[in-house]
Parts: structure tokens; sequence; C-alpha cells
């Protein structure tokens, strides 16, 4: 670029500081919610996969068994029999601090064999962690000994020698803390923080697993696989580790999701950018004519003013990687909480911030400012010398190209329709459609904001008089620039109606499906039981301790366990649900049963099973493919499916069967959670006291229905916390480009404004007459923005959700989120356009006329 173009470009906005602003700030902002999305999903994934290394350490392979893990004799053969020496025993459990409802990992290990899977057990005794290895000793020598890190021991205050007591299924178990490991840097505090670590036979004394082992660690070759292979006895797996992970293929879709709504931030970003080059380019029309005929080439045009949206573009895109780098903070804790919620414990204690996530939002943020101000740039260097300097030229071209606007908007609207049909489960796809659809109808604003304000000048005349006529042909005089602001507004506002309305359907969905699966009053489950949390470990004989509870009429105990399905190796594990009989009863909601509702607890106690929603959709299971094989401890055996019910617990789905039949395949003796029904003239509280007398020895909750009701949907308005905060995002970055369009419009027509003022126009009436300008543009774009938000809402709930959860819901807005939407557009070009119009109530038409 030329020096004497840079100048100029540096001059006019240095002379136009707040145009330029709202220019920075809107990239910005757009550049900052991308950045911080992809920090929390990034710094999540990170503390995941650390967290899960320090648990799987340099492993190759690993056996695997049932519910109930593996016998312990299993591994002594594969060390003997077979000379596998790269091996390795482990029990791996979620536990806790007792008066402490966080999450902990217990890791049981071989101390003597650990060295090659887990570098950070292993120390030299020759060396400088002589107290580390007298402590990795202390294991096997005392009863109860723990190992945790330097983190863990300061966040609960605890020091060598202490006592504690851990809970696991629902047990006490006393432990001491013999050891505390000094992480070396950050990623190694925060993989080991919340670990928990103890000689092998005092984990199988916590967990209460004695002569079992939950997996073997292996490192091998490929002539060792096959050998291996022909010794496991049925039920038990050999399993590769080093192919993708489950639990990442789990959280896929859900990150997918929101980078795709933080774009819509940059997406309304992209009007902002486009009406303010416009606007610079109107603005200096005359001196565009000057520069062309003074011999300025074309060329030379165009570099000044795109030139100018990149140097705005690079200075909004540094401030965006920097807030970025401050909403990231606040969106990790979002999202690491969404993710333990809904997938697995995840515990962030830092930001991560890859080089990767600053190159992809400083292309973003770059490319975005540049694209948007093409079009201005081109335009500028169309109109001949004399043109250029008419105000009136580029009024007459935006009408004349209203019909090709209007037709590209309606092809990129059925575009965005036929990608929806797709048969895909590719979500991509689906937000591709969604952004087409988006685009297309910001396009329909124009023609929309000409017909509105035909359709309104009859009222506002009888409203405003004489004011009332001028402001909507005022707001269409200027189609250009306020169809632009109108059309940011306007995606904003259906932003906000579609997510709302999706949220609003989802949540009362939901609601229904809990009042009708939760069919027993009181429920007893371990703290640490979760959806996501499954394999709790609990003692059955809390079954017969609460069946003698006076009151309690009936309990139907339910054991939540993770299964291999031989049939999809390469997806996560099964999530089997097995009771006693379904609480839900009559209650429980089919998409489809091949069975009577009167027999479908028959069914159950036949064999059969029945699937939920998601994992039938994951899997194709369908009327005519309505079979599942399940690794069990008696080899792998196919199951009928009978039904496929509705299920909002987990997007993973699950299978459900009859106790009965699981203890048919499944060697193992525990339960995880009870459903209790009570006598009619009982009350709830008394028996739910009376139950935690009666299981005081064990470390259960005894919650009524209400209690666990409300639970469920505070853990579902917590996923969603995120969605509403880019929402909000969104509308602020429109809110910034509706008063950019309005300070524009002032600008442009301050000389119009002075001829009206010099004519008699008193300072109130042209504040006024700014405000209805306003306020029409308020009210065209909340109008336009219920029918595109309700489109939006249509495809989030029946396209993008299936593909993403598989989940069906109900489309059930709430009439007052379209009211809400509809005052927040009309209150947001009100709130924008007050500053505007009280600048203008001091006009001095003197000044308003002089000339430059």
């Amino acid at each position: 670029m030329q020096p004497v173009i840079i100048r100029l470009g540096w001059r006019y906005i240095s002379r136009r500081l707040f145009q330029s602003a709202m220019f920075v700030l809107g990239v910005a902002l757009g550049v900052a919610v991308v950045i911080a999305i992809d920090i929390a999903n990034g710094s999540a994934s990170r503390a995941f996969a650390l967290s899960a290394e320090s648990i799987s350490g340099r492993a190759t392979h690993q056996i695997v068994g049932g519910p109930n893990g593996l016998d312990s004799a299993l591994y002594a053969s594969l060390r003997i029999d077979l000379g596998i020496k790269s091996s390795a025993p482990v029990i791996s459990e979620l536990v806790r601090i007792a008066a402490s409802g966080r999450p902990l990992r217990l890791l049981g290990i071989d101390p003597f064999v650990e060295a090659p899977f887990r570098p950070y057990l292993a120390a030299d005794p020759d060396g400088d962690d002589r107290a580390d290895f007298a402590a990795l000793h202390r294991l096997i020598a005392e009863p109860g000994a723990v190992v945790i890190s330097d983190s863990l021991a300061q966040a609960f205050s605890l020091k060598l020698n202490d006592a504690l007591d851990i809970s696991a299924g629902g047990r006490f178990t006393s432990g001491r803390v013999v050891g505390i490991m000094q992480p070396q840097n950050d990623a190694s505090r925060q993989a080991l923080d919340d670990l928990m670590i103890a000689d092998i036979a005092t984990a199988q004394e916590i967990a209460g697993l004695a002569g079992r082992i939950h997996r073997i660690d292996l490192i091998l070759d490929a002539d060792d696989i096959q050998r291996i292979i022909e010794v496991l006895p049925a039920g038990v797996s050999l399993v590769d580790v080093s192919r993708e992970s489950a639990l990442d293929q789990m959280i896929a879709a859900f990150e997918i999701n929101l980078q795709a709504l933080s774009l819509l931030a940059l997406v309304v970003g992209l009007f902002l950018i486009y009406n303010t080059v416009t606007f610079s380019v109107a603005q200096r029309r005359h001196v565009i004519g000057i520069l062309r005929s003074l011999g300025a080439t074309k060329v030379q045009i165009f570099a000044l003013v795109l030139g100018e949206a990149f140097m705005l573009g690079l200075l909004g895109t540094a401030l965006g990687i920097g807030l970025g780098a401050v909403f990231g903070r606040g969106a990790v804790t979002l999202v690491s909480q969404t993710i333990s919620d809904l997938y697995f414990a995840v515990n962030v204690q830092s930001i991560a911030i890859a080089p990767l996530t600053l190159v992809k939002g400083a292309a973003i943020g770059l490319t975005a400012s540049v694209g948007a101000a093409v079009l201005p740039s081109y335009d500028a260097t169309r109109t001949p010398p004399a043109g250029a300097m008419k105000r009136s030229s580029e009024e007459a071209q935006t009408r004349r190209r209203l019909p090709a606007l209007t037709a590209l908007a309606a092809g990129m609207n059925l575009l965005g329709l036929a990608l929806l049909q797709l048969p895909t489960k590719d979500v991509s796809v689906s937000f591709a459609a969604l952004f087409f659809i988006i685009a297309g109808s910001a396009l329909f604003t124009p023609a929309a904001l000409l017909l509105a304000m035909r359709l309104l000048l009859p009222l506002t005349s009888r409203l405003f008089g004489a004011l009332g006529r001028m402001a909507p042909r005022a707001v269409t005089r200027s189609l250009s620039r306020t169809s632009v602001a109108v059309a940011a507004l306007t995606i904003a506002v259906s932003v906000i109606v579609g997510v709302s309305a999706m949220i609003a359907s989802f949540r009362t969905t939901v609601s229904d499906w809990l009042d009708s699966s939760l069919g027993a009053q009181i429920f007893v489950s371990p703290p640490l039981f979760t959806s996501n949390l499954a394999s709790v470990d609990v003692d059955s004989a809390v079954l017969e301790l609460a069946g003698r509870v006076a009151g309690v009429r009936a309990i139907s105990s339910a054991r939540h366990v993770s299964v291999a399905a031989p049939d999809y190796p390469d997806m996560p594990p099964v999530n089997l649900l097995a009771s006693d009989f379904d609480i839900a009863g009559g209650n429980r909601r089919f998409k489809w049963t091949q069975a009577p509702p009167q027999e479908h607890q028959a069914a159950l106690d036949g064999g059969q099973v029945m699937v939920s929603e998601p994992f039938a959709f994951r899997r194709g299971i369908t009327p005519a493919n309505s079979r599942i094989t399940l690794t069990t401890d008696r080899g792998d055996q196919t199951f009928e499916v009978f039904g496929v019910y509705f299920d909002y617990s987990t997007d993973q789905g699950a299978v459900y069967m009859s106790r009965a039949v699981y203890d048919r395949f499944f060697d193992d003796p525990f339960i995880t959670s009870l459903g209790v029904f009570i006598e009619p003239n009982a009350r709830p509280n008394a028996v739910i006291g009376d139950l935690r007398a009666a299981l005081a020895d064990f470390d259960l909750v005894a919650q009524d229905n209400e209690s666990l009701r409300q639970g469920a949907l505070e853990v579902f308005d917590r996923t969603f916390a995120i969605t509403i905060a880019l929402r909000l995002l969104t509308t602020v970055v429109a809110f910034i480009g509706i008063l950019s369009a309005l300070m524009a419009l002032q600008l442009e027509h301050t000389r119009e404004y002075g001829l009206m003022r010099a004519n008699g126009m008193t300072a109130g009436q042209l504040t006024q007459f700014t405000l209805i300008q306003t306020g029409l543009m308020g009210l065209t774009a909340g109008v336009l923005a219920l029918p595109i938000g309700m489109a939006l809402s249509l495809a989030l709930i029946d396209v993008i959700n299936v593909r993403s959860f598989g989940w069906t819901m109900r489309f059930a807005p709430l009439p007052g989120e379209f009211v809400e939407a509809f005052l927040v557009a009309v209150a947001a070009a009100l709130l924008a356009g007050l500053y505007p119009a009280l600048k203008l109530g001091g006009l001095k038409p003197a000044a308003a006329l002089r000339g430059e």
C-alpha cells in the first residue's frame, strides 16, 4: 500500500474516532466470543486429558471386564504364565472425603510395577526423591495409606500423617496421608489435582472389591496381542487405548454447538462493519470525487477504503484477543460445569490458550473486517468523478439492487431449508444451513423495511402529525444505512427468540419427562451419583435395611453400569440400567414400542430390553433393526429391543433391562440407587428421616421426589447458562451496530437538520423526529425477528438438536419470550437513538449549514 494512501486512511480514522471505535468494538466483541469459547473448550478438554493421562499413563492397551471388574488371578496369570512383564493392575474409583462433595479419583496401583506406566509415581531411592520413595513404600506397609497432590492437600488443609475418612460406594473407610506429591509444572499440577493414590490392597478395601481389580494396563508389542486374546475368559476384553477417546466423541457435538453459537456474534458484527465502511464511503464521496478528478486510480481508491478497514480490523482483532482471554476465564467455568453435569467430572484449574486459538481468532477477525468492506470499497470505485459527489447515487443504486437482493435472500433461505432436509448426522451441515437461513433472512430487510414504512406511514401521521409523516420517509431515504442496522438488530433479536424458544421447549419437555419417569416418592443414592458417573458400587445390604423402615411400601433397586457393545467398537461404552421393576410404571413414554403398555414389565422380565431415544438414534435401532449385543460375564449376549423410550438424562443413551435378567448374565452383587415407594398415609419427610437413621453407617443421600426433580432442572439451567451468555453478547454487538448507524445518519444529515432548525423546527421536535425514526427501525426489527426466530427455533429443535444429541422435543415456547424479544428490539433501538437524538437537540443551525 502506498504511503500516501496509508496517511489518508489514518487521517480519516483519527477524525472520526467514534465511528472508528464502533468498528473496532464490533470486531473485538465478535473475535472475543469466538476465542473465549475456543479457550473454554480447549481448557476443559486439556484438563480432562491430563486427568485421564494421570490415570491411564503410557499404556497402549487395557484388559477390562464387566461391571464387577476382573479377578486378580488374571493379572497373576498374565505375568507368570504368559510372561507379560509390562503389565500393571489398576483400581480407578470416584471417591470423596467426608464433609466435601468434590469428586476425587482414587488410583489403586502396585508401586513395584508402575514405573513404565505412570512416571510421576517412580522415585529414585538413591536420588533427591527419598521422601517420595519412602511414601510409596508406606503405601504397602500401612493400612489405609494414601498419597495426594500438594494442591489437593492445600484445598482440604491436609498435612502429612493426617487421618481422613474416604467414601466410596456409600461406605466410609479410614485413611491416612503418607505422602504429598509436588508437581514439577502447571500441567502436572492440574493432572494430579484430584488424584488420590493407594496400594492396590488398600484401594480394594476402600472400593469394596476384595480379590478384584478394575483393569490391567499393558504396554504391548504386536506379537503379544493375539497371545493375550486367546487366554482371556468370557466377558473380558483387550482394548486399544491409543484410539480416539470415547469421551472425546461424547463432547464433540457439544463443542461444535458452542462454536457455532459463538460465530453468531461475529455474523452480527459483519453488519456493523459493512455499515461503518459504507458510511465512510458515502461521507467522503466528494473527497473521492476530487481524488478521482486529480488522477487517483480505481485501484488506489479501493486500496484506500479497504486499507482503512484492515487497519481498524487489526486494532479490533488485537483488542478481541485480549478480551477473549478475559471472557474465556468466565466461559471455562460455565463450559466445564456443563461437561461435568452431562459427561464426566472435570476440574479446570487454569485456562489454556493454544497458539492456534489466537491464530484462528486473528484470521477470523481480519477476514471478517476485510470481507465485509470489499463491497463498499468496490462501490467507491464504480461511480465516475462527477457522480461520486452526489449523495443520491448510492441510494438509487441500493433501490436498483433491491429485486436482486430479495431474490438472493429467497435463494439462500431455500438452500438452507434444502440442507436441513439432507439425511445426514453431520451437525456442521445443519449449522451451515442455519447460517444460510440467517443470512438470507437478513437480506430480506431492505424490502421489508420499505414495506413496513409504507404501512406505518398513516399510523405515524395520525400519532405525530408532520413529524410522523417525515420520519418513515427519512428511514427509507437512507435505506442503504438503515436497512443494515435493522438487519443486525433483527438477527440478534431472532437469535434471542430462537434460542429462548428452544430452551423453553426443552425445559418443558424435560419437566414433563421428570414428572412421568420419577414414579417413586423417595430416592436413595451416593452423593457422587449422577447420570454421567454411573458406576457407583453400593452394598446391596442397604436394600434390606431400607425395606424395614416403617412406611415403606415397595423398593426398586437400580444398577447403573457401563458395558461394551462389540457391534459398536468405535462408540463409547453402553450405559446399562437394570432395576427390580420400572419405577415409571405405566407413565413411561415411548417413541415406539412393540409391546402393549400393560406388558412392558413382562417383556423386561422375559429377557427383552428397551433403549432410550439417543441410544437408538446413535446406533440405528428401529423396529426392523431391534437387537443389541452386549458383552456380559457369560460372553456376548444378544437382546431383543421391544421399545424406544424418551429419556433426557444423557445424550449417549441407555439400555434398560430387568435386574433379574441382569443377574443371569453379570456376577455383580452391587446396586447403585433405590427408588422407594411409601404407604398412602405415610409422610415423606418422616420416612426420609427414618431412612437416614437406618442407613447411617452408609454415605448415602435420601431425598424426596420434588428435591430430585428440582436438582435435575438446576443441572438443566446450568447447561444453558453459556448459551444465554452468548445470546446476550450477540445483542450487545447488535446494539453497537444500530448506535453506529444512527450516529452515521446524524453526521450525514447534519446540513439537512440544520435547514430544519433554520426553518423553525424546535430542538425538542428534532429530538422527537430522531426518536420516531429509531422507534420505527426497532419496531420493524422486532416484527421481522419473530418469524425468523420461530424458524430458527424449529431448526434447532427438530434438526440440530436431534442430530447433535438424539433428543426429540415438543415445540412449547413461552408467549412471554416473544413479547420480551419484541420489546428488546424496540428498547435497544430507542436506547441507541437516545444519544444521537439528545445531541441533535443541541444542534446549532449556523454551524450545521457551514461548509467544511
